[in-house]
């Protein structure tokens, strides 16, 4: 089965790359920057980074509620939630990478959880 093409799935998801544009915009908090400008560095934008910047903004609202809530969670996952140096650092990543060490580090934890502990030789 091919696969479809971003632009016929932003068409058949959003309606057109505008509405999906909306979306993003009142989604995504950048800080100073004023929404018009925002709005239209985002009708320049691929098709392919706009479905993806809608993937990970709507998975961190559904999952975490926050961008605040998912530094707060990546840090506590790493063992790192009292380092303030080290969430600050953490504050600067995009969302996507967050989103990437959080899953990383939920299968890491996950998998030593499965694994059985060894017996140690008598």
């Amino acid at each position: 089965m091919p696969q479809k093409s971003p632009l016929s799935l932003v068409n058949e998801t959003f309606g057109a790359k505008d509405k999906l544009v909306d979306k993003l915009v009142a989604m995504l908090d950048r800080g100073e920057e004023p929404k018009a400008e925002l709005r239209k560095r985002l009708l320049a934008a691929a098709n392919r980074r706009l479905l993806n910047l809608h993937r990970v903004a709507t998975t961190v609202k559904e999952k975490f509620g926050s961008r605040d809530k998912l530094v707060a969670q990546t840090a506590a996952l790493l063992g790192h939630s009292k380092d303030k140096d080290f969430v600050s650092r953490l504050d600067n990543q995009s969302d996507a990478r967050l989103l990437d060490v959080v899953t990383t580090a939920e299968r890491k934890a996950k998998r030593a959880a499965a694994k059985p502990k060894a017996k140690p030789a008598t």
